[in-house]
């Protein structure tokens, strides 16, 4: 046992070459996992973070992929099934936002969101669950506060994150008799490239309201996805962990 996870635990990671999912993937790594990295255009970082992951001493696979297109997620699974067998462990973490207010929201900003997050996410836990039928294994979704507790000009950015952890409960109920769990990790303001793209007096309003008065890290968030990838949690399943600084109170 090497950290959380058996040794050579094979694990996947989407949109996992920046910001949250690259956090997420070098813990893993760091915990016992081989990776492998879904990344959809930013390739040099993906390749640099392969290399830190190779450093450890363990597995990292590049697998370059569109979530939201159903042929490039097959390809991409089929990928992982020729290097390694299958995948014990799906942290699903792409993700954009298009924000606009809701009445100007064109359907076309509307569709680019719900195709990459909770289309996406679909896909992408569909086809893990396929790999994890015979042996088991963990799934953790990355959502948002915004899926549950909503958020101004985000309607389309809530709205498949409440999707998101609707359908992780689902899951988690059919593939519990077949040993999968399928838990939700649901971040508050964390300091990445999205956030940033937050107007300033947003962020610095949102900033007032979180009890713990700064934004978190993509470290943090990644400690949360792990432990609940991990055997650590081998009691927890359809379950959805704030990571948010108490900013939602219930």
């Amino acid at each position: 046992m090497t950290g959380l996870f058996q040794e050579g635990t094979r694990a996947v990671v989407t949109g996992a070459s920046r910001g949250i999912g690259a956090a997420i993937a070098l813990q893993l790594a760091e915990h016992g996992c081989d990776v492998a990295l879904n990344y959809r255009s930013s390739a040099g970082k993906a390749e640099q973070l392969a290399e830190k992951i190779e450093g450890l001493g363990r597995r990292a696979l590049l697998v370059k992929a569109d979530v939201s297109d159903e042929a490039q997620v097959t390809a991409m699974y089929k990928e992982i099934r020729t290097a390694w067998g299958g995948v014990d462990v799906a942290v699903l973490n792409s993700g954009i936002t298009a924000d606009g207010h809701f009445a100007a929201m064109s359907a076309a900003k509307w569709q680019e969101v719900i195709s990459t997050n909770l289309t996406g996410a679909f896909l992408t836990a569909r086809e893990a669950t396929k790999q994890m039928y015979a042996s088991g294994g963990s799934i953790v979704f990355i959502a948002s506060t915004s899926g549950i507790a909503g958020r101004v000009g985000q309607a389309n950015y809530a709205a498949s994150k409440g999707g998101v952890i609707a359908m992780a409960k689902t899951l988690a109920y059919e593939g519990a008799p077949k040993g999968i769990r399928v838990n939700v990790v649901a971040p508050g303001f964390i300091d990445t490239d999205m956030v940033k793209k937050v107007p300033r007096a947003q962020l610095k309003e949102a900033a007032a309201a979180i009890p713990l008065g700064r934004m978190g890290t993509p470290e943090e968030v990644a400690q949360a996805a792990v432990f609940l990838a991990s055997p650590a949690a081998s009691y927890i399943t359809a379950k959805v962990l704030t990571v948010d600084g108490g900013m939602l109170y219930s």
